[in-house]
């Protein structure tokens, strides 16, 4: 919901500051309308729903993975296509994926969302009624800035939207913004009194690689970002995890992996390795030996690694398939 459009509303009709944080409080424990809120007058709660939309997102189809993972396709008031992805997990994990814009303007060439016509930054309000859809399905406890767009160029309405995400049940401690390495962005967060963590998509070890699977390291390149990023591990003093995506034959060769070590502090970053899923481009998916053949090297070197569990493949709804289409 819109708290602008909420507090003009009810200042319009007389009612006293303390509505706006009654509402909140309902919304935030997953009430799926106004007529729920049985501490409000009931014609209060009639000329909300008349007037007030519950969401500034209308759901356009949701789709179901076999392994429970949960995609939901939104249309914004200016008929802006966004999805986000609700992945859960045997220990416990309810981890939403959300997007902080409708496309992106950054065109990586494995991603799906990149190949979308970029429409416009979210709002705050938009960002959370994504949670908030998620949380009428029951709890949630992680949050990750990983959906459609580039979190950093957006950094106000996402940061706006973390200040209220553990009202939901998302401490900041288990909120993570991802970045392709958008510099003022990340030296902005660096600044934020919230722990949330950083990612860093790098997906290449050198910048002529890189540059050619992501046109934005031409005006970034990965000496600038790791700079950044080392100066925010010195204010945050939190481990920062870098995204590496495993394109066969084209960053997964022990030689990479050799490279990626040498640029890499250990004590500053941890290595997700990201089995690639199919996006439509001209990339296919490194395989499984080759996936371990590289994590071994990392480890050789001292740096920890991990391999992603792909969730939600079979709806399109895995790292770098959102594309805002129905599955």
């Amino acid at each position: 919901m819109d708290p602008h459009v909420l507090e003009t509303f009810l200042a319009a009709q007389g009612e006293p500051a303390y509505r706006a944080r009654q509402i909140w409080e309902w919304a935030s424990r997953g009430a799926t309308g106004y007529e729920a809120m049985t501490n409000l007058p009931k014609a209060l709660r009639e000329a909300l729903a008349a007037e007030v939309p519950f969401s500034t997102l209308r759901l356009e189809h949701e789709a179901r993975s076999q392994d429970g993972t949960v995609k939901a396709l939104f249309a914004t008031a200016d008929e802006r296509a966004l999805e986000a992805v609700l992945m859960t997990y045997r220990d416990g994990r309810r981890s939403l994926c959300v997007s902080s814009q409708s496309g992106c303007p950054l065109t990586c060439t494995f991603c799906a969302t990149g190949s979308m016509r970029f429409g416009r930054n979210l709002t705050a309000a938009e960002i959370l009624d994504q949670a908030l859809h998620f949380r009428r399905l029951g709890p949630v406890n992680h949050c990750v800035f990983m959906g459609m767009g580039e979190p950093m160029m957006n950094l106000d309405a996402v940061l706006a939207a973390c200040e209220r995400l553990p009202d939901i049940g998302i401490t900041n401690r288990r909120t993570a913004i991802s970045t392709v390495g958008w510099v003022p962005g990340i030296e902005r967060l660096a600044e934020s009194p919230m722990p949330i963590r950083l990612a860093l998509s790098l997906h290449a070890p050198d910048d002529a690689l890189r540059s050619r699977i992501m046109p934005v390291n031409d005006r970034y390149p990965i000496a600038d970002v790791l700079a950044a990023c080392e100066r925010h591990h010195a204010a945050k003093r939190r481990r920062i995890f870098v995204e590496y995506v495993m394109l066969g034959g084209v960053n997964d060769l022990p030689e990479h992996a050799r490279a990626l070590a040498g640029l890499l502090d250990r004590s500053v970053y941890k290595v997700n390795l990201i089995p690639f899923n199919p996006t439509g481009s001209v990339y296919e998916g490194s395989t499984r030996a080759a996936t371990d053949a590289f994590r071994a090297v990392l480890e050789e070197h001292g740096l920890r690694a991990t391999v992603r569990l792909t969730r939600g493949q079979d709806i399109d709804a895995a790292c770098g398939q959102l594309a805002a289409k129905a599955a």
